[in-house]
Protein backbone atom coordinates (compact mmCIF):
# COMPACT_ATOMS: atom_id res chain seq x y z
CA UNK A 1 0.00 0.00 0.00
CA UNK A 2 1.46 3.60 -0.94
CA UNK A 3 2.01 5.82 1.98
CA UNK A 4 1.05 9.61 0.73
CA UNK A 5 3.87 12.15 -0.12
CA UNK A 6 4.56 14.47 3.25
CA UNK A 7 5.42 18.09 1.62
CA UNK A 8 7.66 20.22 3.61
CA UNK A 9 6.13 23.20 5.26
CA UNK A 10 6.15 26.47 2.59
CA UNK A 11 8.39 28.43 5.17
CA UNK A 12 11.27 25.55 5.28
CA UNK A 13 14.06 25.74 2.66
CA UNK A 14 16.47 22.22 2.30
CA UNK A 15 19.66 22.85 4.03
CA UNK A 16 22.61 23.65 2.41
CA UNK A 17 25.92 22.13 4.13
CA UNK A 18 28.83 24.59 3.89
CA UNK A 19 32.84 24.46 4.88
CA UNK A 20 34.54 27.36 6.81
CA UNK A 21 37.05 28.44 4.46
CA UNK A 22 39.88 30.14 4.92
CA UNK A 23 42.64 31.38 1.73
CA UNK A 24 45.03 33.99 0.69
CA UNK A 25 42.80 37.58 1.69
CA UNK A 26 39.86 35.63 2.97
CA UNK A 27 38.84 35.36 6.26
CA UNK A 28 38.11 32.66 8.33
CA UNK A 29 34.57 31.91 9.00
CA UNK A 30 33.89 32.66 5.49
CA UNK A 31 30.89 30.05 3.93
CA UNK A 32 31.36 28.38 0.88
CA UNK A 33 29.57 25.61 -0.78
CA UNK A 34 30.55 21.72 0.06
CA UNK A 35 30.43 20.69 -3.67
CA UNK A 36 31.93 24.24 -5.18
CA UNK A 37 32.74 23.56 -9.08
CA UNK A 38 36.64 23.81 -10.15
CA UNK A 39 37.46 24.78 -13.64
CA UNK A 40 39.45 22.82 -15.54
CA UNK A 41 41.18 23.62 -18.62
CA UNK A 42 41.16 21.29 -21.63
CA UNK A 43 44.50 19.55 -22.75
CA UNK A 44 45.54 20.07 -25.98
CA UNK A 45 48.75 17.58 -25.87
CA UNK A 46 48.20 17.25 -30.36
CA UNK A 47 48.56 20.88 -30.69
CA UNK A 48 51.52 21.63 -28.47
CA UNK A 49 53.10 18.57 -30.16
CA UNK A 50 52.32 19.88 -33.75
CA UNK A 51 53.79 23.42 -32.67
CA UNK A 52 57.05 21.50 -31.05
CA UNK A 53 57.40 19.75 -34.31
CA UNK A 54 56.52 22.92 -36.28
CA UNK A 55 59.13 25.02 -34.18
CA UNK A 56 61.89 22.52 -35.02
CA UNK A 57 61.60 22.68 -38.25
CA UNK A 58 61.98 26.27 -38.65
CA UNK A 59 64.75 26.32 -36.50
CA UNK A 60 66.63 23.78 -38.67
CA UNK A 61 65.55 25.85 -41.86
CA UNK A 62 66.68 29.20 -40.33
CA UNK A 63 69.78 27.67 -39.30
CA UNK A 64 70.53 25.82 -43.06
CA UNK A 65 70.05 28.98 -44.50
CA UNK A 66 72.31 31.26 -41.70
CA UNK A 67 74.94 28.49 -41.45
CA UNK A 68 75.45 27.38 -45.33
CA UNK A 69 78.07 29.19 -46.71
CA UNK A 70 77.01 28.23 -50.52
CA UNK A 71 73.62 30.62 -50.38
CA UNK A 72 76.26 33.66 -50.83
CA UNK A 73 74.19 36.19 -48.95
CA UNK A 74 77.25 38.67 -49.26
CA UNK A 75 76.42 38.80 -52.98
CA UNK A 76 73.13 38.77 -52.62
CA UNK A 77 73.19 42.24 -50.60
CA UNK A 78 75.40 43.28 -53.40
CA UNK A 79 73.14 42.75 -56.01
CA UNK A 80 69.51 43.49 -54.19
CA UNK A 81 70.03 46.89 -55.07
CA UNK A 82 71.85 47.00 -58.47
CA UNK A 83 70.99 49.55 -60.62
CA UNK A 84 70.45 46.89 -62.86
CA UNK A 85 68.10 44.75 -61.06
CA UNK A 86 65.85 47.96 -60.22
CA UNK A 87 65.65 49.08 -63.64
CA UNK A 88 64.53 44.92 -64.45
CA UNK A 89 61.92 45.76 -61.24
CA UNK A 90 60.89 48.82 -62.29
CA UNK A 91 60.05 47.20 -65.94
CA UNK A 92 58.29 44.23 -64.11
CA UNK A 93 55.85 46.67 -62.17
CA UNK A 94 55.05 48.51 -65.52
CA UNK A 95 54.36 45.75 -67.64
CA UNK A 96 52.44 44.49 -64.18
CA UNK A 97 50.40 47.95 -64.80
CA UNK A 98 49.70 48.10 -68.36
CA UNK A 99 48.82 43.74 -68.85
CA UNK A 100 45.90 44.41 -65.53
CA UNK A 101 44.74 47.79 -66.41
CA UNK A 102 44.12 46.60 -70.80
CA UNK A 103 43.08 43.53 -68.74
CA UNK A 104 39.73 44.87 -66.65
CA UNK A 105 39.50 47.53 -69.15
CA UNK A 106 38.29 44.87 -71.71
CA UNK A 107 37.47 42.58 -69.58
CA UNK A 108 34.52 44.87 -68.30
CA UNK A 109 33.30 45.01 -71.54
CA UNK A 110 33.70 41.40 -72.42
CA UNK A 111 31.78 40.83 -69.23
CA UNK A 112 28.68 43.49 -70.09
CA UNK A 113 28.33 41.57 -73.62
CA UNK A 114 28.20 38.24 -71.70
CA UNK A 115 25.27 39.12 -69.66
CA UNK A 116 23.69 41.04 -72.92
CA UNK A 117 20.25 39.82 -74.20
CA UNK A 118 21.79 40.18 -77.47
CA UNK A 119 22.95 36.58 -78.77
CA UNK A 120 26.07 38.05 -80.77
CA UNK A 121 27.12 40.40 -77.96
CA UNK A 122 27.13 37.58 -75.53
CA UNK A 123 28.64 34.45 -78.06
CA UNK A 124 31.62 36.59 -79.25
CA UNK A 125 32.36 37.39 -75.16
CA UNK A 126 31.90 33.77 -74.45
CA UNK A 127 33.92 33.04 -77.67
CA UNK A 128 36.89 35.11 -76.42
CA UNK A 129 36.89 33.71 -72.85
CA UNK A 130 37.10 30.37 -73.98
CA UNK A 131 40.14 30.82 -76.87
CA UNK A 132 42.34 33.15 -75.08
CA UNK A 133 42.01 30.55 -71.31
CA UNK A 134 42.52 27.76 -73.94
CA UNK A 135 46.11 29.13 -74.91
CA UNK A 136 49.33 29.25 -72.79
CA UNK A 137 50.47 32.53 -72.72
CA UNK A 138 53.80 31.96 -73.90
CA UNK A 139 52.04 30.74 -77.14
CA UNK A 140 50.26 34.51 -76.87
CA UNK A 141 53.20 36.52 -76.44
CA UNK A 142 55.12 34.38 -78.92
CA UNK A 143 52.26 34.99 -81.91
CA UNK A 144 52.34 38.96 -81.26
CA UNK A 145 55.98 38.80 -81.28
CA UNK A 146 56.05 37.15 -84.48
CA UNK A 147 52.80 38.87 -85.94
CA UNK A 148 54.88 39.98 -88.76
CA UNK A 149 55.49 37.03 -90.34
CA UNK A 150 51.35 36.87 -90.96
CA UNK A 151 51.00 40.71 -91.84
CA UNK A 152 54.08 42.97 -92.97
CA UNK A 153 52.29 45.95 -93.12
CA UNK A 154 48.94 46.90 -91.11
CA UNK A 155 46.59 49.29 -92.88
CA UNK A 156 44.19 51.65 -91.32
CA UNK A 157 41.12 53.39 -93.26
CA UNK A 158 37.31 52.07 -93.87
CA UNK A 159 36.79 48.51 -93.21
CA UNK A 160 36.11 46.57 -96.71
CA UNK A 161 37.25 50.16 -97.92
CA UNK A 162 39.95 52.50 -98.73
CA UNK A 163 42.76 53.00 -96.93
CA UNK A 164 44.09 56.01 -95.76
CA UNK A 165 47.58 54.81 -94.73
CA UNK A 166 49.91 51.97 -93.55
CA UNK A 167 52.59 50.84 -91.70
CA UNK A 168 54.84 48.07 -91.03
CA UNK A 169 54.52 45.82 -88.28
CA UNK A 170 57.37 45.60 -87.32
CA UNK A 171 57.37 49.39 -86.82
CA UNK A 172 54.07 49.36 -84.79
CA UNK A 173 54.74 45.97 -82.48
CA UNK A 174 57.86 46.21 -81.07
CA UNK A 175 59.01 43.75 -78.37
CA UNK A 176 57.43 45.49 -75.51
CA UNK A 177 54.07 46.34 -77.25
CA UNK A 178 54.15 42.58 -78.34
CA UNK A 179 54.61 41.42 -74.45
CA UNK A 180 51.88 44.14 -73.61
CA UNK A 181 49.08 43.17 -76.09
CA UNK A 182 49.60 39.61 -74.43
CA UNK A 183 49.74 40.26 -71.24
CA UNK A 184 46.73 42.39 -71.45
CA UNK A 185 44.43 40.07 -73.71
CA UNK A 186 45.17 37.00 -72.02
CA UNK A 187 44.20 39.16 -68.67
CA UNK A 188 40.94 40.17 -70.27
CA UNK A 189 39.61 36.52 -70.09
CA UNK A 190 40.46 35.91 -66.74
CA UNK A 191 39.40 39.33 -65.68
CA UNK A 192 36.36 38.59 -67.22
CA UNK A 193 34.99 36.34 -65.67
CA UNK A 194 35.65 38.20 -62.65
CA UNK A 195 34.03 40.68 -63.24
CA UNK A 196 30.60 38.98 -64.52
CA UNK A 197 30.74 36.94 -61.01
CA UNK A 198 30.69 40.22 -59.18
CA UNK A 199 27.62 41.60 -61.23
CA UNK A 200 26.08 38.56 -61.41
CA UNK A 201 26.25 38.34 -56.87
CA UNK A 202 24.39 41.83 -56.94
CA UNK A 203 20.86 41.15 -56.39
CA UNK A 204 18.82 42.00 -59.27
CA UNK A 205 16.42 43.49 -56.98
CA UNK A 206 18.93 46.50 -56.95
CA UNK A 207 18.77 46.97 -60.68
CA UNK A 208 14.75 46.86 -61.06
CA UNK A 209 14.58 49.55 -58.32
CA UNK A 210 16.88 51.36 -60.20
CA UNK A 211 14.80 51.00 -63.43
CA UNK A 212 11.68 51.61 -61.62
CA UNK A 213 13.14 55.37 -60.38
CA UNK A 214 13.89 55.96 -63.78
CA UNK A 215 17.66 56.00 -63.57
CA UNK A 216 20.09 55.86 -66.86
CA UNK A 217 21.88 51.83 -67.39
CA UNK A 218 25.47 53.78 -67.33
CA UNK A 219 24.43 55.58 -63.60
CA UNK A 220 22.98 52.27 -62.60
CA UNK A 221 25.97 50.08 -63.37
CA UNK A 222 28.79 52.51 -62.55
CA UNK A 223 27.16 54.26 -59.30
CA UNK A 224 24.74 51.49 -58.14
CA UNK A 225 26.23 47.50 -59.85
CA UNK A 226 29.57 47.76 -59.88
CA UNK A 227 30.11 49.37 -55.97
CA UNK A 228 28.29 46.35 -54.85
CA UNK A 229 30.11 44.38 -57.12
CA UNK A 230 33.22 45.19 -55.28
CA UNK A 231 32.98 43.37 -52.68
CA UNK A 232 33.10 39.85 -54.99
CA UNK A 233 35.31 41.62 -57.31
CA UNK A 234 38.25 42.57 -55.28
CA UNK A 235 39.40 39.34 -53.48
CA UNK A 236 40.05 37.83 -56.62
CA UNK A 237 41.10 40.67 -58.76
CA UNK A 238 44.22 40.72 -56.04
CA UNK A 239 45.13 37.06 -56.64
CA UNK A 240 45.37 37.72 -60.34
CA UNK A 241 47.26 40.86 -60.38
CA UNK A 242 49.77 39.02 -57.55
CA UNK A 243 49.79 36.68 -60.52
CA UNK A 244 50.31 38.46 -62.75
CA UNK A 245 53.52 39.87 -61.33
CA UNK A 246 55.19 36.65 -61.35
CA UNK A 247 53.92 35.90 -64.48
CA UNK A 248 55.60 38.44 -66.25
CA UNK A 249 58.22 36.42 -66.13
CA UNK A 250 57.26 34.25 -68.76
CA UNK A 251 58.32 37.63 -71.41
CA UNK A 252 62.03 36.31 -70.75
CA UNK A 253 61.74 34.59 -73.98
CA UNK A 254 61.34 38.36 -75.99
CA UNK A 255 64.56 39.48 -74.52
CA UNK A 256 62.57 42.04 -72.57
CA UNK A 257 64.79 43.33 -69.43
CA UNK A 258 62.50 42.12 -67.06
CA UNK A 259 63.49 40.64 -63.39
CA UNK A 260 63.55 37.18 -64.20
CA UNK A 261 65.72 38.08 -67.35
CA UNK A 262 68.09 39.92 -65.71
CA UNK A 263 69.00 37.88 -63.17
CA UNK A 264 69.72 35.32 -65.28
CA UNK A 265 72.20 37.70 -67.52
CA UNK A 266 73.56 38.55 -64.27
CA UNK A 267 74.42 35.07 -62.68
CA UNK A 268 75.71 33.84 -66.48
CA UNK A 269 78.64 36.18 -66.16
CA UNK A 270 79.31 35.62 -63.04
CA UNK A 271 78.35 31.90 -62.32
CA UNK A 272 76.37 32.94 -58.93
CA UNK A 273 73.15 30.89 -59.64
CA UNK A 274 71.79 30.82 -56.02
CA UNK A 275 72.47 34.06 -54.84
CA UNK A 276 71.05 35.86 -57.67
CA UNK A 277 68.07 33.45 -57.69
CA UNK A 278 67.49 34.06 -54.11
CA UNK A 279 67.93 38.26 -55.28
CA UNK A 280 64.72 37.49 -57.92
CA UNK A 281 63.38 35.60 -54.63
CA UNK A 282 63.44 38.70 -52.07
CA UNK A 283 61.94 41.15 -54.78
CA UNK A 284 58.92 38.95 -55.81
CA UNK A 285 58.46 38.48 -51.88
CA UNK A 286 58.63 42.38 -51.46
CA UNK A 287 56.44 43.47 -54.39
CA UNK A 288 53.52 40.67 -53.92
CA UNK A 289 53.90 41.39 -49.82
CA UNK A 290 52.95 44.85 -50.64
CA UNK A 291 50.17 43.98 -53.20
CA UNK A 292 48.68 41.62 -50.28
CA UNK A 293 48.46 44.97 -47.96
CA UNK A 294 46.97 46.72 -50.45
CA UNK A 295 44.59 44.57 -51.07
CA UNK A 296 43.66 44.22 -47.79
CA UNK A 297 42.70 48.10 -47.09
CA UNK A 298 40.64 48.02 -50.60
CA UNK A 299 38.76 44.77 -49.30
CA UNK A 300 38.20 46.21 -45.88
CA UNK A 301 36.97 50.07 -47.76
CA UNK A 302 34.37 48.07 -49.59
CA UNK A 303 33.45 45.72 -46.87
CA UNK A 304 32.10 48.99 -44.79
CA UNK A 305 28.69 48.49 -43.86
CA UNK A 306 28.24 45.19 -44.64
CA UNK A 307 26.90 43.10 -41.64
Amino acid sequence: MNRPAVKAPADETPAVRTETLEGPGGHAGDAAPAHALKVVTTKHPGRWAAAAVVGVLLAMAASALITNPAWDWDVVGEYLFAPSVLHAVLFTLQLTALGIGIGFLLGTVLAIMRLSRNPLLSSVAWGYVALFRSIPLILQLLFWYNLALLYQRISFGVPFGPSFFDIGTMDLISPVTAAVLGLGLHQAAYCSEIVRAGLLSVDPGQREAAAALGIPWRRQLFKIVLPQAMRSIVPTAGNEIIGLVKGTSVVYIMALPELFYQIQVIYSRNGRVIALLLVATVWYLLITSVLSVAQYYVERHYAKGRK
